[in-house]
């Protein structure tokens, strides 16, 4: 024997308006894993650095700053120039890429100054990353950035200046039209 209309209505009526309000689920078992995220850990993963400079820290380097610490924290892999290795070439490659054998390196490849700044920070030393000071990073995006033509000896690095460094392959890339463009 089939229900009344009415009662298969009464049912339908019931059955939506339980999936709209919900029914309460039963609790899902906590494992005593992990924690929900503080202000204090949010802000300290909050460290990236646009192409337009935002996020840049306050501070300042100096190509000859640069040299030493350069000489000190990263010639081990990269080479005394930064195009010895045994790790991925830093310098030179201009004009390369539209070759059979592109160089990509900072001075050849890289479209901005300021996200040379961003890499450096989070994932160098390879042995200890985000363990630079802005300064030292400052330093060396200065000397990198000397060494590769880019800016002049006497160059300061720091919020204001790394900015404005055009670099030479800016152009280089497609923009992906999906956003609002470089930076934020």
């Amino acid at each position: 024997m089939g229900r009344s209309r009415f009662a298969t209505s009464i049912i339908l009526a019931l059955s939506l308006c339980l999936m709209f309000i919900g029914i309460p689920k039963a609790e899902e078992p906590h494992y005593g894993l992990g924690k929900l995220a503080t202000e204090a850990d949010i802000k300290a993963w909050d460290i990236d650095i646009a192409p337009n400079g935002v996020g840049l820290p306050h501070g300042r380097g100096t190509v000859q700053q640069g040299a030493t610490l350069y000489a000190a924290k990263c010639a081990a892999c990269h080479g005394q120039t930064g195009t010895e290795g045994p790790k991925d070439r830093l310098v030179g490659g201009q004009g390369s890429l539209d070759t059979e054998d592109p160089i990509k390196t900072i001075g050849s490849y890289w479209p901005y100054a300021t996200t040379l700044y961003d890499y450096i920070f989070r994932a160098m030393p390879f042995t200890a990353p985000q363990s630079l000071t802005p300064e030292e990073v400052y330093s060396l995006v200065a000397w990198l950035l000397h060494q590769n033509g880019i800016i002049e000896k006497d160059a300061v690095m720091d919020a204001r200046t790394l900015p404005t460094i055009r670099m030479p392959n800016r152009d280089g890339f497609i923009s992906d039209l999906r956003s609002d463009g470089p930076g934020r």
